[in-house]
């Protein structure tokens, strides 16, 4: 993204009585959308239902499942959904983030940027993929650069809308280390756009989540211009 530049791919809901149709809509919190009974389920048992359930759409669509490459995809798609791309949706895996006193009394901004992350397009379930870029400043603790990473890629482990994924990227940082300076900026490849629908394998989704000194104009465009710089 350029300085001062932030761009959402939010549009008008045109929900029409006879489809959901292809249009981005957002949810009204930061929080994924989860039911209550959402762990009731061990990982195993969900692996297995899943399996069963993606065997049978395997099976709608005429694919034949005794074919020696197809005969194990139910079972490998079951564990990774669970396992591995949507493993974030499961507040056990969420990184416990040691912290360190800031000895050296850092008090500038401190950048990670071009984290790369891949999630999941909560509307299509097809791949959002790209650079996340996360700063803050100090009130006294800092956290391994290594942890600032697994946050991103924490939160990109489940179904996701850019949005709400910088943000809960953003107020993570804060709540870990008890701060309100904190910048997020995300740079997306959205495959909803890119493999299917309009086709536009050109076009990146930009957001970006500012808090305390990162609304000052000179703060923010500092932050900018690093993350743009090669």
């Amino acid at each position: 993204m350029r300085p001062n530049e932030t761009s959402s791919n939010s549009q008008p809901n045109k929900l029409n009585d006879d489809e959901f149709g292809d249009d981005h809509v957002a949810s009204s919190s930061f929080e994924t959308p989860m039911r209550a009974d959402a762990f009731d389920l061990d990982d195993e048992e969900k692996i297995t239902r899943i399996e069963g359930h993606f065997r049978e759409i395997m099976n709608i669509l005429g694919l034949d499942l005794n074919d020696d490459s197809l005969q194990g995809t139910p079972r490998r798609v079951a564990k990774m959904y669970v396992k591995e791309v949507f493993a974030g949706l499961n507040p056990k895996n969420r990184p416990h983030a040691r912290l360190f006193d800031n000895k050296y009394n850092y008090d500038q901004m401190l950048v990670e940027k071009d984290i790369t992350f891949y999630s999941h397009c909560e509307h299509h379930f097809v791949p959002i993929y790209g650079k996340a870029h996360v700063a803050y400043f100090s009130h006294g603790k800092v956290i391994g650069l290594s942890k600032i990473n697994r946050i991103v890629q924490y939160f990109s482990k489940r179904p996701q809308v850019q949005e709400r994924l910088t943000v809960q990227i953003g107020k993570e940082i804060e709540r870990v280390l008890h701060t309100q300076d904190v910048g997020v900026v995300i740079d997306a490849n959205h495959m909803c756009v890119a493999s299917r629908g309009v086709g536009d394998t050109n076009s990146k989704t930009g957001t970006a989540y500012f808090s305390g000194k990162f609304n000052d104009e000179n703060i923010k465009r500092e932050f900018l211009n690093y993350i743009n710089s090669k």
